[in-house]
């Protein structure tokens, strides 16, 4: 085992069990519990010690363990109740000192445990039992013999509320998306949109590049960032080839297959995770976010940013030549199933682009490709399997981490924990936005949203940043963590393009930096000016 390995490894064991051993009073042992699967999960995908996505099960089953009603943690420390002993007086009831908790005793129902307020008669050091008056019990009211047990103030939820985060709606609207996008790249529809797109460009350098970009966001948008990369990557190779090799445009087009992808995915729900982590999260909290609302929400950033990075790639790595060779022959595949591909695609993204009048959520739609295509023998048995499930893994075990941030108050500790209010509500939302561009640079852009979104909105509802709906909040945090794309690492998009040999770590640095800056820039300005009178 390597020493990076180790050393990940090591770091991530005493991170789950700080928060255990150091027990901050203001925080419940179900959030100590989950504070330490939040600070071993970040850890774990900060080094990497095991992959980013087994991180993400590794998660789910210490939420099982750990937190749910099933798990063998929370069967070893169920609370025990006991009978309350009658006094003389009327209503006067003898508990032992343990059971009482701020001037509260712990009463079972059939709905769990439930707390009653309770008039103290006597000293509570006197005696191990303490005189109590309530008409809330009587002699076969059971009561908790200790009210301090973490189960009594956090109701374990079962078991399969965290295992079904692989199978959510948001998880079905990706795999939707990845069904279409591997069968566009088997009949070749993929390369064929993109020849017919980027037929009217021409062969002027300046008008190819946009048209590149245009192309590359526009799949992006609507399949993995990753395979629209590889795609367009094999696109401008042969024009690369026959480019001279001193001609610094061939970096400028290799760079803006990777940025445009980056970019293009935040158009639509499916284009990125962190679009998805923000729509589950508004969805936790009851607020539907329509694909065509948020595309018509981020359709405006999406093209500012395009435009300015075509503008900048042009300044930085300018064409030598007049024209460009551009060749792109084919046809569309009349094969049967090509015919059935088409159909099922044209459909699904024209249900996904009309929802708001029909109603059908998102998630729904994209289960249709996911039953038609292998129905019809579109897809087959080997592609089913060379779908990017990891992708699929890594985002359940952020939702199941942000699902029990919420249910044990963890987010709202960690919010309380810092002054927020002095920073004011724009304050706020700029601090979290360039935390989630710098922290994306460095880890992957679904990590920095899984960690950061269920922070935000619990700040935002909680009513600190009072004055911007939570969209908002969501939005300016999943974008600005799809913005972060200064290094190979930062996304799959740029160890692609790096992997080509056309470019080196200083170029992408170089342009990546200014793209964040701006990006920041822009995802501010529509948060204030533009999404904030929106809600």
């Amino acid at each position: 085992m390597k020493t990076k390995t180790i050393l990940g490894l090591t770091i991530g064991l005493l991170a789950f069990l700080a928060p255990l051993l150091i027990a901050p009073e203001s925080l419940s042992l179900a959030g100590r519990i989950n504070l330490g699967i939040f600070l071993m999960a970040a850890t774990f995908w900060v080094l990497e010690p095991i992959p980013i996505y087994a991180t993400s099960v590794v998660v789910i089953l210490l939420l099982v363990l750990g937190l749910s009603a099933q798990g063998p943690f929370a069967q070893f420390t169920q609370p025990k109740a006991i009978s309350p002993q009658a006094t003389e007086i009327q209503n006067t009831w003898e508990v032992p000192v343990a059971a009482l908790r701020d001037d509260q005793i712990y009463l079972q129902t059939a709905r769990g445990w439930q707390s009653v307020e309770v008039q103290v008669l006597a000293p509570l050091a006197e005696s191990s039992m303490v005189a109590i008056q309530t008409s809330t019990l009587t002699a076969d009211s059971p009561i908790a013999a200790n009210a301090k047990n973490w189960q009594l103030t956090f109701q374990a939820p079962s078991y399969a509320i965290y295992l079904g985060t692989l199978a959510s709606p948001i998880i079905i609207l990706f795999l939707g998306g990845f069904i279409l996008a591997a069968g566009a790249v088997k009949y070749e529809l993929d390369r064929n949109l993109c020849r017919i797109i980027l037929k009217p460009f021409g062969t002027r350098p300046g008008a190819v590049l946009f048209g590149l970009m245009l192309v590359t966001a526009l799949l992006s948008g609507f399949m993995s960032n990753t395979a629209t990369t590889v795609m367009m990557m094999a696109v401008i190779l042969p024009i690369v080839a026959s480019s001279p090799e001193s001609d610094r445009f061939r970096v400028g087009l290799a760079l803006c297959i990777p940025f445009a992808a980056n970019v293009g995915g935040i158009l639509t729900p499916i284009g990125t995770p962190p679009n998805a982590i923000a729509i589950n999260a508004l969805i936790s909290q009851g607020i539907a976010m329509p694909f065509t609302k948020w595309m018509f929400l981020t359709a405006p950033l999406v093209l500012v940013m395009l435009a300015f990075i075509w503008l900048l790639l042009l300044r930085l790595h300018p064409c030598s030549i007049p024209n460009l060779p551009l060749k792109m022959k084919g046809s569309f595949s009349r094969q049967p199933k090509a015919c059935v591909l088409y159909i099922v695609f044209g459909l699904t993204i024209l249900f996904w682009v009309t929802e708001s009048a029909h109603g059908v959520p998102s998630g729904l739609i994209a289960f249709m490709p996911v039953a038609l295509l292998p129905a019809f023998g579109v897809i087959e048995q080997k592609d089913i399997r060379s779908l990017p499930w990891e992708v699929l893994w890594l985002m359940a075990g952020g939702i199941a981490l942000g699902l029990a941030m919420d249910q044990t108050g963890l987010a709202t500790w960690m919010v309380e924990l810092v002054p927020w209010a002095n920073l004011g509500v724009y304050g706020i939302l700029a601090t979290f936005a360039l935390v989630a561009i710098l922290l994306a640079t460095f880890i992957a852009n679904t990590v920095a949203a899984t960690l950061l979104i269920p922070i935000m909105m619990t700040l935002v509802s909680s009513g600190v940043a009072e004055g911007f709906a939570v969209q908002t909040a969501a939005l300016t945090v999943a974008l600005g963590a799809s913005l972060g794309m200064s290094l190979p690492i930062s996304t799959p998009p740029n160890a692609i393009a790096m992997s080509t040999g056309l470019i080196n770590s200083g170029q992408m640095i170089r342009a990546g930096a200014v793209v964040g800056v701006v990006g920041y820039l822009v995802v501010l300005l529509s948060a204030f000016l533009f999404w904030s009178n929106w809600f």
